[in-house]
Order: structure tokens, then sequence, then C-alpha cells
């Protein structure tokens, strides 16, 4: 397939890249009761089937869903864990499952060898870090071995950043503004910023991803009818722009997807939020 066709069959894919799984080993109380709201009915009996791959794998179908990102999270005092290796299980064989990993670094040492590790010996494809969760700085000397391995190894950072409900987080680690040295000091890294700011920093989020060429923004966990307000100049930025759910927090994919589509955006825009920018940094 020439580059031009290839192009155009990454702008066809629907990518959903932000993706929990449903059942952690460990989940605190109180996200639990938050999932639980977006799911009022037969909330236990709808995660337990979703907790089989092939299951889950049906129901991104239902909901028009090529690829999805499969996201660990080590967070033990504020959101839970769902081990990296859960994550590496649920997503084994699969060619609609993508695992992130994730590296808390008061967990590990060696960052940059773990991640390595991580992505050449056990198959991980990305990386999703939790600083609000997790309690450090984006630019904190000791992140750098992990972005140069990730932008060595060529996979695309995921980070939380934005506001968070859930208790024991620290909303001054999710500030955009610490990835400008991020992404300044690894030019050839590509940072997914979660959520785009949210809360706080929506018009920080989104300058910066004009600002720099390998920055870019994910609007999962915001409400696509509140998308042009948060930002109105939307149309010009949506080659720098990737959609995700962030399931189980939310009821339906494809509408989500449908409402982003509805918006008064060009065509080519939607079908880059939809999936053809994700399908650029995930190699597709």
């Amino acid at each position: 397939m020439d580059t031009e066709k290839a192009g155009q069959a990454s702008k066809k894919l629907r990518i959903d890249f932000h993706v929990h799984l449903g059942v952690y080993s460990e989940q605190r109380p109180w996200v639990t009761e938050w999932i639980k709201k977006s799911h009022p009915d037969g909330y236990e009996e709808y995660i337990s089937r979703n907790n089989d791959p092939e299951v889950f794998e049906e129901l991104l179908q239902a909901e028009g869903v090529d690829y999805a990102c499969i996201l660990a999270e080590l967070s033990p005092v504020t959101t839970g864990i769902c081990s990296n290796e859960q994550v590496q299980q649920f997503c084994k064989g699969s060619k609609k499952l993508i695992p992130f990993c994730d590296i808390n670094p008061y967990l590990y040492t060696d960052l940059g060898d773990e991640l390595r590790r991580k992505v050449e010996v056990q198959g991980f494809r990305g990386v999703k870090l939790y600083p609000t969760y997790q309690h450090y700085y984006l630019n904190d000397p000791r992140m750098y071995p992990l972005y140069q391995a990730a932008q060595e190894l060529g996979i695309p950072v995921l980070i939380h950043t934005g506001s968070s409900v859930f208790k024991g987080s620290r909303l001054k680690y999710g500030d955009p503004l610490h990835l400008d040295d991020v992404a300044t000091d690894f030019p050839r890294l590509n940072l997914v910023m979660a959520h785009s700011g949210r809360g706080f920093w929506y018009d920080r989020a989104f300058f910066l991803s004009k600002l720099h060429q390998n920055l870019y923004m994910e609007i999962s966990g915001l409400p696509p009818s509140k998308l042009l307000t948060y930002f109105p100049e939307l149309a010009l930025n949506t080659d720098k722009v990737i959609f995700g759910s962030d399931w189980p927090g939310m009821s339906s994919i494809r509408r989500n997807m449908e409402a982003i589509g509805k918006l008064p955006l060009p065509a080519d825009g939607v079908a880059n939020i939809l999936g053809g920018n994700a399908a650029k940094l995930l190699g597709l």
C-alpha cells in the first residue's frame, strides 16, 4: 500500500486511545462508586461480562471501535491497581487491544530500563503516566530516562493532565505546562495529554499542542457538546486531537464518537480525531 492509500485507510479507523479494564486487582471504593453512575443498572454483571477479552472485543465492535488502548494503572493510594501483567494478559493475542504499561516512579528505580523491558520483552506499545494520582511533576529529572527510552523505542506517552475527583489526587501535578520542558527536551517523543488539561488548563493544553509538533491533546472525559466551548478554535487543530472514551467511566463509546461527528468541523478533521491521528502515533 502506498503512502497516500495508507493515510486514507488510517483516517477511516476508529481508535479509542483511553480504555481502562473494568476489573482492577485493587480498586478504591470511591472509584467504583463513580463508575457506577455511568452504569446505574446491572453494573456488576456488565463489568464482569466485559472482563473477558473476547466479550470486550465484541463490545468494541458493537460500538464501532477498531482498536482500543488498554491502560495499566499503579496508583494504590488514589484509584487502585490494574497491573501491567493484568493488561498484558488481557491483550495477549489480540489485534484490536493495544497494551499500555504504567511505570510509577515510586515503585521502580531505573525507569528507562524498565520501560525498555516492558516494550521489548513484554510487548507493550505505549506507556500511561498518572502524575496527579502518583504525585510527581512531569518535568522531574528522574522521569527523563523514561522519556529518553520512549523516544528511542518510538512509542507514545499518554499522560493524565488536569483535574480529578478522586480522593488523594493532587491537581498541581496535572498542569500541562510541565510538558513544555519535556516536549522541548525530547522533540521526537510523541506526548499525549489525556483530558486536555481538564478543568483548569484547557487553554494551556490547546496552546501547547499548537506550539509543539510532538504534543497532542486527548479528549477523554470531556463531553463532546462542550468541546467547542473549551476549545473555540478546535477546527484549526484537528491534526493534534485524539479521541478517548475513558471506558468504563462512560456508557456509550459510539454515542460520543457520533456526537463529535456532528460538530461543525471539517470531515477530514473528524476522521483525524476519531482515528487518523492515533493510527499515526501507534504505527497502524
